[in-house]
């Protein structure tokens, strides 16, 4: 065999065996395949990652690393992402109406109109596809989706039955009678139309008579104008009010059991804290029937409850706590055009491409994100020293977060690794006395906090000249008891997204009055669930009440001063739902020995 035949048969079976294997794995996503009609560039937001992104688009992860391999390592607020549409892609487990559509990235002097024609589909389903777009959405590297085409300019036919008028000379011994069941009219369509018929009927005369026949027309349907297009992101949204606010509670109870565990007797405390909201709304007219449904464990007694006829005829769900329960829930409740609020986990995918469902436990990558932005505020003329004590519950997401924020706006900070036995001479040499210090622990957990708490007080207390501040997490609020008096002389600033001061008023207010209905002390548990229930009922329940089942037109109009849990609902994209991303900056005061809470907007 010669090397041209052994050329030729070994570039044959190269060939083959890249045909099968494309034909067994699919396409692989390279940039030398990818054209641009088949991919777009995405923006990034605050708080999102590359897995929320590659799942908002349903396209995987690998997708987007190898067309962005820098992604891998860090991506940046602000930056663009190649994403490849889904056709290119290895798509991952979405929700089904989303692989319907193509996604288009909005570009400069484009309009709603212009994307209208340039992808043949009609303004108002492009609005329909994306919930979320107005004035306001509509910008300039948003993303949106287009559903298929629908609008091809083809000549529209209609029929329709018209009357016309034919000659017709009237024979010998014709009469009005015979001519009447002749032409199946009446005498006096007849003499109507031929008032010389009032002197007799005469063989010879020539009348017009009325026949009905079909006629098909053809006509091309006109389109909406620019102008009355573009329009349609500022048209006024009408509300849909309702005189009885239908609400169902499905969580699990788990009354079957034996004996209750601390987690259900949580939930029963959430239930209890939405009754009271229920009670204090009633003074401003709001009437609410409430369906509770005990879904137990997994998902088979789920199925059942959705499909109770009832429950398609309320106006908002709330609960699940596992994704097991959380997805059919989403599923049944963008079916049938219900919002949906899920109270607890902060784990959760459906918001991302469903519009109907609210998250009230804020997603730990938007919450780092909204932390570090704010703590780059408060500290960026601060000596920072970050704290590595080697302790489990470390806060790498977010330390990677604030630091790479400091970084990009080339604020200077310091590492310091704790060793027991040094640690007071080593911050001290770390400190500075012509500027405030702040002190951030990379742990969150109690250990990491009373490693660092008294050696570091001491070191404050006994050089006055160092002013500090230290910088903590929301898990700090389970620890005050025993450390309070470190947080307060340490002037300790904490973020998160959920707190409640026992000493203010409404605090006393609820807890007495929870005590008062149901002769028991809430759980001493972050966060509490009763009131997480009743923030939780207040909200949504005057939202609906106040601006209707479509509440979610105004909700930059809706202004709850909460107890514990702060709203601050924002779209995840234009076809999705709402993130809260409300943050609270609790600062345990060192002048004044009390706690302040800045809820920030």
């Amino acid at each position: 065999m010669n090397k041209i035949t052994i050329y030729i048969l070994t570039a044959f079976f190269c060939f083959t065996c890249a045909k099968v294997y494309s034909q067994e794995k699919g396409t692989k996503v390279t940039s030398a395949n990818l054209q641009e009609d088949n991919m777009f560039y995405h923006t990034i937001e605050a708080g999102q990652t590359v897995y929320s992104i590659a799942t908002m688009y349903g396209v995987g992860t690998e997708d987007i690393y190898r067309l962005n391999p820098e992604s891998r390592e860090v991506i940046k607020t602000g930056g663009k992402l190649k994403i490849p549409q889904k056709d290119m892609a290895t798509t991952i487990t979405a929700t089904p109406e989303n692989r319907d559509y193509t996604f288009h990235a909005i570009q400069p002097k484009e309009t709603l109109f212009s994307l209208s024609k340039r992808y043949q589909v009609s303004a108002t389903n492009i609005i329909d596809a994306n919930p979320g777009l107005s004035v306001e959405t509509f910008q300039i590297g948003k993303t949106i989706r287009i559903p298929s085409a629908d609008m091809e300019q083809l000549p529209q036919t209609e029929s329709k039955t018209v009357v016309k008028n034919i000659e017709y000379k009237i024979e010998r011994k014709e009469t009005m009678y015979r001519l009447t069941r002749k032409f199946n009219v009446t005498a006096e369509e007849l003499t109507a139309r031929n008032p010389e018929l009032q002197k007799g009927v005469k063989a010879g005369m020539t009348i017009k008579v009325p026949v009905k026949a079909e006629e098909t027309i053809t006509q091309t349907i006109a389109q909406p104008k620019e102008k009355e297009v573009n329009a349609m992101l500022s048209a006024p949204k009408q509300i849909n009010k309702v005189d009885k606010i239908k609400i169902a509670l499905l969580l699990p109870f788990m009354a079957d059991q034996i004996s209750q565990t601390s987690t259900s007797i949580r939930f029963v405390e959430y239930y209890e804290g939405l009754l009271l909201a229920i009670d204090s709304l009633k003074s401003a007219g709001v009437s609410v029937e409430l369906i509770v449904r005990d879904t137990g464990a997994g998902a088979q007694k789920l199925n059942l409850i959705l499909n109770e006829i009832a429950l398609k005829n309320v106006h908002l769900i709330i609960g699940a706590v596992e994704n097991e329960q959380i997805k059919p829930i989403a599923e049944f409740a963008r079916k049938n055009g219900i919002k949906y609020v899920i109270p607890f986990t902060s784990r959760n995918d459906d918001v991302l491409s469903n519009y109907y469902i609210y998250q009230v436990n804020t997603p730990h990558s938007y919450l780092h994100a909204r932390a570090s932005e704010e703590a780059y505020k408060m500290f960026y003329d601060y000596n920072i020293i970050f704290v590595d004590t080697y302790d489990k519950d470390d806060k790498a997401e977010f330390i990677k977060t604030f630091k790479l924020e400091l970084t990009q706006k080339k604020v200077p900070f310091k590492d310091l690794v704790f060793r027991a036995e040094s640690f007071t001479n080593d911050i001290h040499s770390l400190l500075v006395t012509d500027k405030r210090n702040v002190i951030i622990p990379i742990s969150g957990s109690r250990s990491a906090l009373n490693k660092i708490r008294s050696p570091l007080r001491m070191v404050v207390e006994a050089n006055p000249s160092f002013h500090v501040n230290m910088f903590g997490y929301p898990e700090w609020q389970t620890y005050t008891r025993e450390c309070l008096d470190d947080l307060y002389a340490l002037d300790t600033y904490i973020y998160t997204n959920f707190y409640a001061d026992n000493m203010a008023n409404d605090v006393s207010r609820f807890n007495s009055k929870y005590k008062t209905w149901y002769s028991k002390e809430m759980m001493n548990t972050y966060p509490k669930y009763g009131i997480l229930g009743f923030d939780t009922g207040m909200f949504f329940f005057d939202a609906i009440h106040t601006y209707g089942t479509n509440f979610e037109n105004n909700l930059d109009k809706i202004h709850y001063k909460s107890i514990q849990t702060g709203f601050d609902f924002r779209r995840a994209n234009n076809w999705g739902g709402f993130i809260n991303t409300n943050l609270f900056i609790v600062h345990y005061n060192k002048r004044d020995f009390n706690v302040i809470r800045h809820e920030l907007k």
